[in-house]
């Protein structure tokens, strides 16, 4: 499904990623952790087509994302940092709209499907302006799976989520595990990558410095991997 090859990133006479290789098979979902500045958003940025490589090859469902970027683009969906949201919009207004962009029959009953799913039927039509940081995220994750994406990309999804919301986010990308849809997740929260991730590779100094399965959901495990890459501790 994803097929990442020497990939490398170079801003402002700074290497952000050093010979990244990647593969993602369909239907896995991977944490990606690491300290700030490792190269995990630039790696997602180049994923969505949102920035370009230095150097290195991208393929995602067999095609070169540079060659293919529209057609690669229909088949993400993508949760930056920034909502994307617009804050005079209803969750109804902005689902509709983001699903017509992707052209997806009867948007509107996919929106209120959608929603539904993250429990905020109740604030249907009111405007987004007035929502907390978790009700936004979870509207931000609804927009981002409006299209029924076959890749999607979460830059922190759980950032500013409560327990109860972060359990929706959880179960909306299990969901989507389930329809054979393939995960990247930039999370520094261990408990929930060990939770719903099968893999989690670290990323140091712009390399991929541990690739590992999960077992067991076993949190202690992912936290002692972790250490050891930055501590040195063997």
């Amino acid at each position: 499904m994803i097929d990442i090859t020497k990939l490398t990133k170079q801003a402002d006479n700074k290497l952000i990623l050093r010979g990244i290789d990647l593969k993602v098979k369909k239907g896995e979902t991977l944490a990606i952790l690491g300290p700030n500045g490792a190269g995990k958003s630039t790696l997602l940025k180049i994923m969505a087509g949102l920035i370009k490589p230095t150097s290195g090859l991208v393929k995602m469902k067999g095609l070169d994302l540079r060659k293919n970027a529209n057609e690669v683009k229909k088949s993400i969906g993508y949760l930056p940092h920034a909502s994307l949201l617009y804050d005079h919009y209803s969750p109804l207004e902005n689902l509709v709209f983001f699903g017509k962009l992707y052209r997806v029959d009867n948007a509107e009953e996919r929106a209120i499907q959608l929603v539904k799913e993250v429990e905020l039927s109740y604030f249907l039509h009111d405007p987004v302006k007035n929502f907390s940081r978790g009700m936004i995220q979870r509207i931000a994750i609804a927009r981002a799976i409006i299209h029924n994406p076959e890749i999607l990309l979460l830059d922190e999804p759980h950032t500013g989520l409560d327990q109860g919301a972060m359990t929706i986010l959880n179960n909306v990308i299990l969901s989507m595990k389930e329809k054979g849809t393939t995960t990247l997740m930039v999370t520094h929260d261990f408990k929930q990558a060990a939770e719903i991730c099968d893999r989690i590779i670290i990323l140091k100094n712009g390399k991929i410095v541990d690739d590992f399965t999960v077992k067991d959901q076993s949190l202690g495990m992912v936290t002692e991997k972790y250490k050891i890459q930055m501590e040195g501790v063997s």
